[in-house]
């Protein structure tokens, strides 16, 4: 049976939508939008064509004005592949999200999750980009988009910020009721990012990339998980285990219940890296681990509803 539930559009603030695909787990991604007399502001698209004609439908039954401009996170296909069917929007993001969505390509399943129905696909990177960050405009509210200035779930990611309304898109930076996923990004860099970048804009209600709209304690839960993921990594290379063998013999404790456990051996993956003396964000060999993620999954490819 499926975890998937309908999506659902929420009002968050004047004029400001969340976009909700519970249950959040792979490709069940979060977007937003906001609208304004000269047209909306769309946070990210979906991972398929058919979840992005949804996504689209749910923003034409709020307003008639078109889709003008699109903010991409980050290059992750859940957040990216839907672009093309904004038609006419200008897709804003990050130099180097336009970059990895170039250098991904077209959809494929790779055999890592259970076949998944992408639809119609043309390649649409961003191509108004920056490198620190661009403010938007709906009118007369004020939208900041920024790079949170190294890696952390990527090494693209970017937030939109709505000061006056205290409202952040958080993109995968959060993802409350999920597992984090820091495979190619950092486990430093992600903590850093939440203490210094994330918690001092003083956001009350939160978008994640996954998951259900919150407040500011899902920043905690997320440290939470993420020193545990280092503290786990340092004791486990300590004793010589693989990360594989690291997660087999974990206790998750509170986290057991997240969705998508298996991510915690992508994120040791990435732990043992940086202990090994990579620099945040460098590339690892991130085939292996979606191996040890499976092999993890008892040999089953990873489930996803989208």
């Amino acid at each position: 049976m499926s975890r998937a539930l309908p999506s659902e559009t929420v009002e968050i603030s004047d004029r400001v939508y969340a976009y909700v695909q519970p249950d959040g787990s792979w490709f069940l991604n979060n977007t937003g939008f906001i609208t304004g007399r000269q047209g909306v502001i769309s946070i990210d698209t979906c991972a398929t064509e058919r979840r992005t004609h949804a996504y689209l439908e749910s923003i034409a039954a709020v307003t008639r004005r078109p889709v003008r401009t699109l903010v991409n996170t980050h290059h992750h296909a859940d957040h990216t592949f839907g672009n093309f069917l904004l038609r006419g929007a200008t897709v804003v993001g990050h130099e180097q999200t336009r970059a990895e969505v170039m250098a991904f390509g077209r959809p494929v399943n790779r055999g890592v999750w259970n076949d998944v129905e992408w639809g119609e696909f043309e390649l649409a990177p961003p191509f108004l980009t920056y490198t620190t960050g661009v403010t938007l405009w709906a009118d007369d509210l004020r939208c900041n988009v920024r790079h949170v200035g190294g890696p952390a779930h990527t090494t693209n990611d970017s937030i939109v910020h709505l000061p006056e309304r205290s409202v952040l898109f958080a993109g995968d930076l959060l993802f409350p009721g999920g597992t984090p996923f820091v495979l190619m990004g950092s486990l430093s860099g992600a903590i850093e990012v939440l203490e210094k970048v994330v918690r001092p804009l003083g956001a009350q209600t939160i978008v994640s990339g996954h998951g259900p709209v919150s407040g500011p304690d899902v920043i905690d839960d997320m440290l939470d998980y993420l020193r545990f993921v280092e503290d786990l990594a340092q004791r486990a290379r300590d004793a010589g285990l693989t990360p594989l063998e690291a997660a087999r013999e974990a206790d998750l404790g509170r986290f057991a219940d997240l969705l998508d456990a298996e991510r915690i051996v992508g994120n040791l993956h990435r732990a043992y890296a940086e202990l090994d003396g990579a620099a945040p964000g460098t590339r690892i060999d991130t085939a292996a681990a979606y191996r040890d993620m499976v092999a993890y999954n008892g040999g089953r490819p990873l489930t996803s509803h989208a």
